[in-house]
C-alpha cells in the first residue's frame, strides 16, 4: 500500500533522513522507533508533503505522492496526527472534527458562499459524521466543549478523530502516547486496535516501547537518519544493535 524508497532529506549540511526505506501492507501496523533526532518525524513530514525529499520516491498503491501538496496527499488517503497537538483550541471539539471532514466536501465555492440547499445538506452530513467519529474515539460527550479545555489525553484522541474524518487509507500517528499516563495509553491502544479493525493501515512513531511491542506487526528502527534494523517485535526486542542505539548500553534488558 505505502512504499518509501531511498528517501533523503537534508537541512543545509544536516542529513535528517538518509536513504530511508519502508514498505507497509494494507491493514498492517508498522512502528518507526529510534532515539531523539533519528529522523522519524522528518520522515513523516516528507511522506505527508510538509517537506519535499531531496531524493527518493514515495508511493501509495503504486502512485507517486512525493512532490505533491499536503492537501492533495490527504485527499489521496494519507492523514496524520502531530507530535505536538495541533488543534483549533478556540473551536469546539465537534468543529475540529468537522474541519477534517470538510476535506471530503463536494459543495463548490458558489454553493458555500450563497448557502445553497446542497451546501446546507452537506453541512448537516458533515456534522453527523463528525459526531460519529467522536463517538468512535469516546469523545461524543465533549462535542460542544472548546478543544483547548480538554486534558492532553483527550486532545490526542480528538486529533485522531479529526484525522479519521478525512477517510484515510493510511494513518500516520506521531508519538500519540507522549505525555499520557498508563490508563490513557491503554485507552489509546484499544483505539488503535479498533482503527486496524476498520482495515486502516497505521504507521506509528512512538517512544513507549511497551505500546510498540504490544500492537505492532513490524518495526523499523532508525538512527541518525538511517535504518539500522527492521523486523517483528520479538526480533527487534532481542537485537543488541537496537538496544545499544535506542536505549543505551546501561539499560536493563529485562525492561524490553
Amino acid at each position: 500500500m505505502l512504499r518509501v524508497e531511498n528517501i533523503h532529506k537534508s537541512f543545509d549540511d544536516f542529513k535528517a533522513v538518509n536513504g530511508a526505506k519502508l514498505t507497509v501492507d494494507k491493514g498492517e501496523l508498522v512502528a518507526v522507533i529510534g532515539p531523539n533526532g533519528a529522523g522519524k518525524t522528518t520522515l513523516f513530514n516528507v511522506i505527508t508533503g510538509v517537506f519535499p525529499p531531496n531524493a527518493g520516491r514515495i508511493s501509495l498503491y503504486g502512485v507517486a505522492i512525493n512532490g505533491r501538496e499536503s492537501q492533495e496527499i490527504a485527499r489521496m488517503g494519507v492523514s496524520r496526527t502531530f507530535q505536538n497537538v495541533e488543534l483549533f483550541s478556540r473551536m469546539t471539539v465537534l468543529e475540529n472534527v468537522m474541519v477534517g471532514r470538510h476535506g471530503r466536501s463536494r459543495a463548490g465555492f458558489l454553493s458555500t458562499g450563497l448557502r445553497l440547499r446542497r451546501m446546507r445538506r452537506e453541512e448537516r452530513q458533515i456534522r453527523t459524521s463528525g459526531l460519529e467519529y467522536l463517538e468512535f474515539v469516546g469523545l461524543e460527550h465533549r462535542a460542544e466543549e472548546l478543544a483547548g479545555n480538554l486534558p492532553l489525553g483527550e486532545q490526542k484522541l480528538l486529533e485522531v478523530a479529526r484525522a479519521l474524518a478525512t477517510e484515510p487509507k493510511v494513518l500516520l500517528l506521531d508519538e500519540p502516547a507522549g505525555g499520557l499516563n498508563t490508563r490513557e495509553t491503554e485507552r489509546l491502544a484499544a483505539l488503535i486496535y479498533r482503527i486496524k479493525e476498520r482495515e486502516i493501515t497505521v504507521v506509528l512513531v512512538e517512544h513507549d516501547m511497551n505500546l510498540v511491542m504490544d500492537i505492532s506487526d513490524e518495526i523499523l528502527v532508525m538512527n541518525f537518519g538511517e535504518k539500522i534494523a527492521e523486523g517483528k517485535p520479538r526480533q527487534i526486542k532481542d537485537d543488541p544493535l537496537v538496544i545499544q542505539a535506542y536505549l543505551g548500553e546501561e539499560i536493563d534488558y529485562s525492561d524490553l
